[in-house]
């Protein structure tokens, strides 16, 4: 197992602990990671695009004109995909592009994205990360303390202070270790796990 140094919010050193290699020590496969993150982003597009056909354009109740005897092409409906204002043909219609790997890939590329982010250095373990209040200064201030600009903040569970204190600060995005994914890590530089979150992290990740 890695040892790493845990820090408190006025980034003074606070002990050490000990961090799974089944977690935070996998090897990183580009293939496994894109796929997750293709997946994650289909999962995401609403899929509400929708265009009218020629049954379900206003109008087309009386034929144009007469059949024959005008000299121009025959016609039965103003609707025709052919007229302007007409429907369209094959055109998108409401659907969903969601779709699901295999939960053991997910698990393994969630793996390999925080063993990436510790690979690079860019992983931080607070002891403790309470607010008494919602303050979005003081919650800047002790990013700045902590010399970080972009991160994911991890906790164990709701954090009410923190999430409302972080919401309007750019670059910043807290949430609990049961939405913890694999895009939301990539989107951001460096990674604060709140030493709480460890032990239902191994929980979810190697049960």
């Amino acid at each position: 197992m890695a040892v790493m140094e845990v820090k408190n919010i006025k980034n003074e050193k606070a002990g050490d602990v000990d961090l799974n290699d089944s977690i935070f020590g996998v090897k990183v496969k580009q293939h496994v990671i894109h796929d997750i993150v293709r997946m994650q982003r289909a999962n995401r597009r609403s899929g509400n695009a929708c265009t009218k056909t020629r049954a379900e354009v206003r109008g087309g109740g009386a034929k144009p004109w007469r059949q024959k005897g005008t000299g121009r092409a025959r016609a039965g409906t103003n609707n025709s995909p052919i007229w302007r204002g007409g429907g369209t043909t094959f055109g998108p219609k409401p659907r969903d592009f969601s779709y699901k790997l295999p939960r053991k890939v997910r698990k393994l590329g969630l793996c390999m994205a925080l063993s990436s982010r510790f690979a690079e250095e860019n992983l931080v373990v607070l002891d403790a990360f309470q607010m008494e209040s919602i303050k979005t200064g003081n919650f800047v201030a002790i990013m700045k303390d902590l010399s970080i600009d972009n991160a994911l903040i991890v906790t164990g569970g709701a954090n009410e202070n923190l999430e409302k204190s972080s919401r309007n600060v750019h670059g910043f995005k807290v949430m609990s270790t049961s939405g913890l994914n694999v895009y939301d890590i990539l989107l951001h530089r460096k990674i604060v796990l709140v030493q709480d979150c460890l032990a239902p992290l191994e929980e979810r990740l190697l049960s």
